[in-house]
């Protein structure tokens, strides 16, 4: 039980990458509130962790919108007295190149992934504050480190996302917050599933040394460990659970090797 009686609050929760973290923190323990724009799968996953004997919340929130951030800070306060943890999760993604990307579309992205998360982790930093400790773990991407097709304005808003958790790092530490932020490689979601063509999957396959897609709770495994005791002195970090896709130079097989010096 490394999050016995803390409270985390997670975004996005409703399905995911947000529902898989919201589950494994409730069976590690924690009181969790589960945060989301569609507050009928929001009260769902609630009541399912009820039902398993969990501690668990919902909330209907937009992470755009301050004033509904925070009635949902409030609300868990009111809750359960304080906030110990953040999974900064909630997102959207768009894909259009470059030149077709409409100002309507980058503004929603933008709106969603970076200023969501910006309005979610200040508000829930000012309580930390109060109580002097606190962790906040935002979801970042690869999207936010390397350029890709198509990703205009989600990897803008993702290395935006990373810029701040390590601004939120420096500025919260003396607070007794640690901050730090995760970014998942390629990962089987229902999203992923919709929006991967075949081709899509085969060439991420071909790039990452392991050679499959990552898990759901391989991320949320991540997030427990970064809002548990043994990540005491960790800070200001991204962990790339990605399968070593970034670290990956040229691949290829093992019995094809490049050729020969000369």
């Amino acid at each position: 039980m490394m999050l016995k009686d803390k409270v985390a609050v997670v975004t996005g929760a409703a399905r995911g990458i947000g529902l898989a973290t919201a589950t494994l923190f409730a069976e590690n323990g924690a009181k969790v509130v589960i945060a989301d724009i569609n507050g009928h799968g929001a009260l769902e996953t609630a009541r399912r962790l009820a039902d398993e004997g969990r501690d668990a919340i919902a909330f209907h929130v937009d992470v755009s919108d301050e004033a509904a951030v925070q009635a949902m800070v409030d609300g868990a306060v009111d809750a359960y007295g304080r906030i110990d943890v953040l999974v900064n999760n909630a997102g959207v993604s768009i894909n259009q190149l470059f030149l077709d990307t409409v100002l309507e579309d980058w503004r929603k992205v933008l709106d969603v992934n970076l200023t969501g998360a910006f309005l979610v982790a200040q508000r829930c930093a000012r309580v930390m504050a109060r109580q002097g400790s606190g962790r906040i773990i935002n979801i970042c991407s690869l999207s936010g480190q390397r350029g890709g097709v198509g990703r205009a304005a989600y990897g803008a808003a993702k290395a935006g996302l990373e810029l701040l958790t390590k601004v939120m790092a420096v500025e919260l530490a003396e607070k007794g917050i640690n901050v730090n932020g995760i970014a998942p490689g390629p990962i089987d979601t229902e999203m992923a599933r919709v929006i991967h063509t075949q081709a899509t999957r085969e060439a991420y396959l071909r790039i990452i040394p392991q050679h499959r897609y990552g898990a759901m709770d391989e991320i949320a495994k991540g997030a427990v460990f970064l809002a548990s005791g043994m990540a005491d002195y960790v800070n200001g970090h991204i962990l790339n659970i990605d399968g070593g896709m970034l670290t990956a130079g040229l691949m290829y097989a093992f019995d094809q090797p490049p050729s020969k010096s000369f």
